[in-house]
């Protein structure tokens, strides 16, 4: 099946979408506020040694001096493990630095001298020998098979130590030489650099959004990249040509007037990603909701009567259900555990087509994920591995009214909650009165169904009770004043 990425470009914030069929399947943000160091390689200098915390302070250009603990101190000799930071490092000397943690309020970035850079596919470690293996492979059989295959693959003047990541699992060798290709030329262009730049520079960002779509998206099947920048299809094609030559006829500059995101309907998309509630073209619809713990997906008839009988009905529905249940799942980047709660079907016939149906609808997915069978309660459980944040979690917040529980307390709990606090202050102060403040709906309903409620509570504590109305208050919002 043929893909098209599209990039939109705007200088707050990159926005890619993976488009299938004139349908958006993959939607990726990154914010220009939120980009971190994490990654970058620094030509760094000491500029403080402190042997009593076995750690040192390295300029690498940032408002505070980094820091280096003894422990991030790549050495080359088993024997050197124990060495004190004062026999490594002294004050003036300049080193190469990754930083693997941003700088969070005083403290500044941390910092380590074991240099790493991520693939597609693999993990380079420019300065080991050894080939690791991500311990999410657990098959003894299939971690042998890839160590097997990747030093195969190896170039014979090939150093460092490789990390086969977990994506590996369904690489071809062609594209996992491309990663090695990569990751070697990216380590080599690192060292020149360094060659003749000052202390303190940077040497290399990891890549943004749109570099990334090159090195990570992109695969047989993709058969344009359309960018509404300039200035980034340039520095995309510079990037393509240098490391990723086979891509590079695949970009796109796109210079319509109409922006590309509506033309192409994918800002309609993502706001219908953002809804509970998922029409599907039968009449049927799924309700999506996404909590701390796990995702739930419940299939719903809605108003198809079709077919022949109601058997017939539910099985269709659920059919569509599987194939749009698995593109929600890349729109939204939900993660973590799944649990679908098809329509109720009898036939077991049925059951297993419908599985089939959502296990091949997911195959065309990037992320790792398991899918088990129907449980005892009907319930399909699955798993989606976490990569990054939700859709719902980079767009969006918790409500400020609700708190995020995704419903509101009527007028009339708040009527009685408010009751009940009055009288409750009532029994701990003398006031001259008491006044609430709250909603205009919450108000109304004092003044007209509960005025007898708050009349008599008025009388049994003697006191008077006005009503204010603020109408910046949200539904569950209140106040009681003492007068």
């Amino acid at each position: 099946m043929s893909e098209e990425i599209l990039i939109n470009v705007t200088p707050q914030e990159t926005r890619v979408a993976v488009m299938e069929q004139g349908a958006a399947q993959e939607i990726h943000i990154e914010r220009t506020s939120s980009h971190g160091l994490v990654g970058n390689v620094y030509l760094g200098r000491v500029c403080r040694v402190l042997p009593g915390m076995q750690s040192a302070f390295v300029e690498i250009g940032l408002e505070r001096a980094a820091f280096l603990h003894v422990a991030d101190i790549w050495q080359d000799q088993p024997t050197a493990e124990n060495r004190p930071i004062e026999k490594i490092l002294f004050e003036g000397q300049t080193l190469l630095v990754q930083v693997i943690k941003d700088p969070i309020g005083s403290k500044g970035a941390r910092l380590s001298t074991q240099i790493s850079f991520a693939g597609r596919f693999l993990v380079y470690l420019p300065q080991e020998t050894h080939i690791g293996i991500s311990q999410r492979i657990e098959d003894e059989t299939e971690r042998e098979m890839l160590r097997e295959k990747l030093q195969h693959l190896l170039p014979p003047e090939a150093s460092g130590g490789f990390i086969i990541r977990t994506m590996a699992e369904a690489a071809n060798d062609k594209e996992l030489s491309a990663d090695i290709e990569y990751l070697r030329k990216l380590w080599n262009d690192i060292r020149e650099k360094a060659k003749t730049a000052k202390p303190t520079a940077l040497l290399y960002q990891d890549l943004n959004l749109s570099l990334r779509v090159l090195r990570d998206f992109v695969n047989d099947e993709t058969d344009r990249i359309l960018v509404d920048s300039r200035e980034t299809y340039q520095k995309m094609l510079e990037f393509a040509e240098t490391y990723t030559s086979n891509v590079a006829g695949k970009l796109a500059h796109y210079a319509g007037e109409r922006p590309l995101f509506d033309l192409r309907g994918v800002e309609e998309e993502i706001e219908r990603a953002l809804s509970r509630r998922v029409d599907l073209k039968s009449g049927g619809y799924l309700i999506i909701d996404q909590t701390e713990a796990l995702t739930t997906i419940d299939v719903n008839t809605g108003g198809f009567v079709g077919g022949r009988n109601f058997d017939d009905t539910i099985f269709k529905t659920n059919l569509e259900a599987a194939q749009v249940i698995a593109r929600q799942l890349r729109l939204r980047n939900l993660g973590g555990i799944i649990i679908i709660d098809f329509i109720d079907m009898d036939n077991e016939e049925h059951k297993e087509l419908v599985l089939a149906e959502l296990r091949k609808a997911l195959s065309r997915d990037r992320t790792r994920m398991s899918v088990n069978g129907f449980s005892a309660l009907g319930l399909v459980e699955m798993t989606r591995k976490r990569t990054r944040e939700s859709l719902a979690h980079v767009l969006c917040e918790p409500c400020c009214t609700c708190q995020g529980r995704g419903n509101l307390k009527t007028p009339q709990t708040v009527c009685y909650e408010v009751l009940r606090e009055i009288l409750r202050e009532s029994r701990q102060f003398n006031p001259r009165e008491f006044r609430i403040l709250a909603s205009q709906q919450v108000i109304d309903l004092f003044l007209d169904e509960e005025s007898q409620s708050l009349a008599q509570l008025g009388d049994f504590i003697g006191k008077p009770i006005s009503l204010q109305v603020e109408s910046q208050y949200s539904q569950e919002q209140y106040d009681i004043v003492l007068m």
